[in-house]
């Protein structure tokens, strides 16, 4: 299956922090015939020995996506929210989300199709036209749904995810959806499967609840070691008007970042460093980067022991409902990839 393909179909299938379920159905049934080995762990983690003989290389990336809980359920129908990562005190970020389409998840799995609104137009008053800030009581959930009691039947519950649900989509050049991350780290374990002449063992780890605190990697970490792990996830891009070169200099369509630092880590020198030396022996475009602001799985599969690097794909808007991507990037990514799984690993000092 052709990579942009297989993303708009991960894409599409809901996973929100702490209910991964179905796109981990989706990606057990996708590999099981192809991979040695294909399991799930009990904090929901999916496990694929893809095969090959020699040292134990991990591809991991992880399945959650950024989104809302539902906090209260007004007596006319409308979810106010709480976020799904961190503290709802430091508020939502103000400049993206009213107006986007939403899903919410009922208790029977079932999704309930909604819109982030607020009060907008002629009813907003002097002081709410002049308010800079948004908090989490300046937007909600409308379900078109006149009642509470409708609500509570639908399965709808304090607690329940919502995530942002517009199409995966073309324009231009470019890929835009809300789940680039992480479906992008996704999609290239997937291409990676039935690479021909493996250097390695090679192992494919789909983890949960990254994005509130990287749960299904440490739950991974303790159990799990490697010669070399290699975190895939979106990568920072700063080619938009707004952000400086010198914060970040790097860009769609220029290939694979190879993550130096982020706020969490250092990364594994000698692998990174091997995987800048293969893209260029080999005629690939790769970036540098440097991340501030920025968290990974890395983090946990490098304190458990496994030397550690990550590659990133770089996107414009992460954490929106509008994740941009370049699709060059993507097929660039997966042939470094192919590169290190299909080469001895750099040798070490012992």
């Amino acid at each position: 299956m052709h990579l942009e393909t297989l993303l708009a179909e991960l894409c599409a299938v809901p996973a929100p922090s702490g209910a991964e379920s179905e796109l981990a159905d989706l990606l057990q049934d996708r590999w099981g015939p192809r991979c040695a080995e294909v399991r799930r762990d009990s904090i929901g983690n999916v496990i694929a020995r893809v095969g090959g003989s020699g040292p134990r290389v991990l591809l991991q990336a992880h399945m959650d996506q950024v989104g809302y809980v539902v906090r209260h359920i007004t007596e006319d129908g409308f979810l106010l929210l709480d976020t799904a990562q961190g503290d709802r005190r430091t508020g939502p970020e103000r400049r993206h989300p009213v107006g986007q389409p939403v899903r919410v998840l009922a208790r029977d799995g079932s999704w309930l199709d909604g819109l982030l609104a607020a009060s907008s137009g002629h009813v907003l008053t002097a002081k709410q036209r002049d308010q800079h800030e948004l908090s989490f009581n300046d937007f909600w959930v409308e379900l078109g749904v006149s009642s509470r009691d409708a609500l509570l039947d639908a399965g709808v519950h304090v607690g329940s995810p919502a995530i942002f649900s517009a199409p995966t989509r073309r324009v231009g050049e470019l890929l835009i959806g809300p789940a680039m991350d992480n479906r992008v780290g996704l999609a290239l374990m997937d291409a990676l499967i039935d690479t021909p002449e493996l250097a390695c063992e090679l192992w494919l780890i789909a983890t949960t609840q990254e994005e509130n605190g990287l749960h299904g990697a440490r739950a991974l970490a303790r159990e799990q070691r490697f010669e070399a792990a290699i975190a895939l996830d979106v990568g920072l891009a700063g080619d938009i008007p707004a952000v400086e070169e010198r914060e970040y200099g790097t860009k769609l369509g220029a290939g694979p970042i190879v993550v130096h630092r982020d706020t969490g880590y250092i990364y594994d020198r000698t692998l990174s460093q091997y995987l800048i030396t293969l893209a260029r022996a080999n005629g690939l475009p790769v970036q540098d980067g440097l991340f501030a602001g920025y968290g990974s799985d890395g983090l946990a599969l490098a304190e458990s022991g496994s030397p550690t690097s990550l590659v990133t794909v770089a996107t414009r808007y992460t954490h929106t409902a509008f994740e941009t991507i370049h699709p060059a990037d993507l097929e660039s990514t997966a042939a470094l990839l192919r590169l290190l799984v299909t080469n001895p690993l750099p040798a070490r000092r012992t």
